[in-house]
């Protein structure tokens, strides 16, 4: 019997060798071929025929544009991820690790939706009666959801035409199969393909689709990059097992803002959205502990408080900087600045930050918090009660402002915090009631404020 040919494609860019190589001659990544059965010639010939109609070429300005209508999910915190709600035709991918709740979140959004819309649950990892038993754990009650445990696209595509739901959800998009490829489920022609297949079914028929994800060990997607390209939005689900919190971040949406996040908490009875995401990320200290500063960052729209604990310790002969929740490189270029622009050594020392509560902040408008929690910990004196800073600092050791200061320090304001260190370009022109600004051009001028304020 004649043994079938294999080949490795790589997972990141679909490139295929027909042989195994550490690195991707086509995109370069390293350690991403995986092997594959060689699809035979002409097995997909009729891969292409459920491709809509092309439509005629048109000027631009001629184009009528009008705005997305949306319906509501009913999960607020998911609602503002998405932009407001779900729309028809658009494609949602989501990701995250295995038992972080996308099932569960999604069957409380699909028995949500259903008393406005048709719905429509495909699961293709466990049976109906497993997503019943989940339902009746969940206190929902089902009675307007239609289920369909099946791993077929073309059965599933056959489905969606004849019960023609306003909403879908496709659980997960690796066990899906094609009978026009030879590979098996999970492969990257598999989950690229299958993919394809029902973005174009979704934009052909209007109906809004929800593909859940397989991730890496890495927390990337798993299989082609090119799959984060198809659809229309992308979610990653985070949090810690351990906790009951979990985020639901945007990472690319057609339809509203990115980097937005929805903060839900695990209950007994699902995930019930977080109205005040705030109080998760901030301590409560009796009394103000020394290497403690709380920033203001943004989430997309939404100003978050976020408090930052920094420990200075003596060190060995190699002291340590390690960072969690922040770039451990940043770490170390703001400590240079510090002791360069402030004369706050700290090359003898051990470091340590972290932002409390396993939220990552990415945006350099922490950079000065850092800097302030570095030093209140390295005085060992703590901040004022009710201190908030935020700023973006050069390696001039110039303080530059951070953006959409006025909603931040409004934000500071409504929780009840009374002083900040903020940059001269972020001071309000109007003073913000029970909150004193000591507003600063440089990283020397910060610490001057915050040796007078201790």
């Amino acid at each position: 019997m004649a043994k079938d040919k294999t080949t490795f494609t790589c997972s990141d860019c679909g490139a295929s060798t027909p042989r195994w190589l550490g690195k991707c001659p086509s995109c370069g990544a390293w350690n991403t071929l995986v092997e594959s059965v060689a699809e035979t010639p002409g097995a997909g010939k009729n891969r292409y025929q459920s491709l809509a109609k092309s439509q005629p070429v048109a000027t631009l300005s001629e184009i009528e544009a009008t705005d997305f209508e949306r319906t509501p999910t009913g999960l607020e915190e998911l609602d503002r991820v998405l932009g407001g709600g779900i729309v028809a035709g658009g494609v949602v991918l989501i990701g995250g690790d295995p038992g972080i709740g996308k099932s569960t979140l999604l069957l409380q959004a699909v028995e949500s939706l259903s008393q406005q819309v048709k719905v429509l649950y495909v699961t293709g990892e466990e049976s109906g009666a497993q997503v019943a038993m989940r339902s009746r754990r969940l206190g929902l009650s089902g009675s307007k959801v239609r289920v369909l445990a099946e791993i077929n696209l073309e059965k599933i595509q056959a489905t969606l035409e004849a019960e023609a739901p306003d909403f879908c959800v496709i659980d997960s998009i690796q066990t899906l199969y094609s009978e026009q490829l030879s590979s098996a489920p999970g492969s990257v022609a598999q989950v690229r393909e299958c993919a394809a297949q029902l973005t174009r079914t979704a934009k052909a028929t209007g109906c809004s689709l929800v593909l859940v994800g397989h991730v890496t060990k890495e927390g990337a997607l798993a299989g082609p990059r090119v799959l984060e390209h198809i659809v229309d939005t992308v979610l990653y689900f985070e949090g810690d097992t351990h906790s009951s919190f979990r985020l639901v971040r945007a990472i690319k949406n057609r339809f509203g803002a990115v980097n937005e996040i929805g903060v839900f908490a695990m209950t007994e009875k699902g995930l019930k959205g977080v109205t005040n995401p705030s109080a998760i990320f901030l301590s409560t200290h009796a009394e103000p502990v020394p290497g403690s500063c709380v920033l203001v960052t943004l989430e997309g729209t939404r100003p978050l408080l976020v408090e930052l604990q920094a420990l200075v310790d003596s060190g060995g002969v190699s002291p340590r900087r390690l960072s969690v929740g922040l770039e451990r490189d940043r770490l170390a270029m703001l400590l240079a600045v510090l002791h360069r622009h402030a004369g706050v050594a700290t090359g003898d020392q051990d470091v340590f930050v972290n932002a409390v509560g396993g939220v990552r902040i990415s945006e350099p408008a922490a950079d000065l918090a850092v800097l302030l929690a570095i030093q209140s910990s390295l005085r060992g004196k703590a901040l004022p009660r009710g201190f908030i800073a935020f700023g973006e600092v050069g390696l001039a050791g110039e303080v530059r402002p951070a953006p959409r200061g006025q909603e931040r320090l409004k934000e500071a304001a409504k929780l009840g915090f009374s002083v900040a260190i903020v940059p001269k370009a972020n001071a309000p022109k109007k003073p913000i009631e029970g909150l004193t600004l000591h507003a600063v051009d440089r990283i020397e001028e910060a610490i001057t404020v915050l040796r007078g304020l201790g």
